[in-house]
């Protein structure tokens, strides 16, 4: 039976996770041990934070909003109630643009969102 040589299967998988541990400092960049261990650790990191991005827009949005609609003497938590009472369903990320981009915009919203809590109360 013929030998089998291995080196060029070794030296793919090596460069596989070489190539994953480019960005990384020092050794973990190009010796294959402490890159494997690097990239490893990079990949739980990144799995981490695929869900920790969503809750940091959400509240990116959130902040955004409370500072366009408290300069028109409305809290945010009122003038989300004042939204969903008046039947509008903008989420928190349209409304964050809007926040943004377009004061007028926000500002007719804040209306409505007001006339519809003093409706209510």
């Amino acid at each position: 039976m013929s030998r089998v040589k291995r080196g060029v299967t070794a030296h793919a998988r090596h460069k596989k996770i070489l190539d994953l541990a480019k960005g990384s400092v020092g050794r973990a960049k190009c010796c294959y041990r402490t890159a494997r261990q690097r990239v490893e650790k990079n990949m739980q990191y990144a799995y981490r934070d695929r869900r920790v991005r969503k809750r940091d827009f959400r509240a990116l949005w959130i902040q955004r909003i409370n500072a366009a609609v408290r300069m028109h003497g409305l809290t945010y938590s009122q003038f989300m109630h004042g939204l969903k009472l008046s039947g509008i369903d903008l989420d928190r990320k349209v409304l964050a643009d809007l926040a943004v981009r377009e004061a007028a915009d926000i500002k007719t919203l804040v209306d409505t969102a007001q006339s519809a809590l003093q409706k209510s109360a």
